[in-house]
């Protein structure tokens, strides 16, 4: 007899959990001897660099994923996005961290320039309408980075069952698909090995995460 739909879902993905936070620490690991191995040959990111900008602004968004996850994980009853939230919340608290501590190494401030505006003449940029010239505002930029309004964290807040797991799913989604061109314009602009590998396992985690996430709207009924 096969075992029931949500516990092999649960089983699946505590698997991928248990094998991606594995991963993530090898490659912190990894990372973090490469980059003083590497000290000596590697010209160090200077606070306009696209390595800077992307750090400085993907720790904002990714400390919104991860409020937004740890919304969900205290309060759904559904398993399989139980497990999803925490992955979430911790990888990219994880990914968080080391872009603050990129910055120490640096020497360089945890914020400056207006959002966005390092992605400027990318594919990735024009395709989130960042402008070569006038830098756009904050409330533009995170717009554009698919990041949820306070109405609609408040109404993640408010919500339960499975109208909040439907919710969540939308916004993370969208919160995800704006951080892909993020990934792709470091990758095109920058040169600093270890923030290009980050960037390209943000692009590949975060889009099969998309999949599962789309997977999951679709089991839960959810609606738009």
């Amino acid at each position: 007899m096969s075992e029931p739909a949500t516990g092999g879902r649960a089983g699946r993905w505590a698997m991928i959990l248990l094998v991606g936070l594995g991963v993530a620490a090898l490659a912190f690991a990894i990372g973090r001897f490469s980059t003083f191995g590497s000290a000596a040959t590697t010209l160090t990111p200077t606070t306009t660099s696209a390595e800077a900008g992307f750090s400085r602004d993907m720790q904002v968004h990714h400390a919104q994923a991860i409020a937004m996850a740890m919304e969900i994980y205290r309060k759904t009853d559904d398993e399989e996005l139980r497990v999803l939230s925490y992955d979430i919340a911790t990888g990219q608290a994880g990914q968080r961290g080391e872009m603050y501590d990129w910055l120490v190494q640096w020497g360089l401030p945890q914020a400056g320039g207006p959002m966005m505006a390092w992605m400027a003449g990318t594919d990735a940029g024009h395709d989130h309408g960042v402008p070569d010239s006038e830098p756009m505002s904050d409330a533009e930029a995170f717009e554009a980075m698919g990041m949820a309004s306070d109405d609609e964290l408040a109404a993640l807040a408010a919500a339960d069952g499975v109208e909040a797991d439907c919710l969540l799913l939308e916004l993370m989604i969208r919160h995800h698909e704006g951080a892909i061109p993020m990934a792709d314009a470091v990758i095109e602009l920058g040169s600093e090995p270890r923030v290009l590998a980050v960037a390209g396992s943000i692009r590949t985690g975060q889009s099969a995460e998309i999949e599962a996430m789309q997977s999951m709207q679709q089991r839960l009924g959810c609606g738009g």
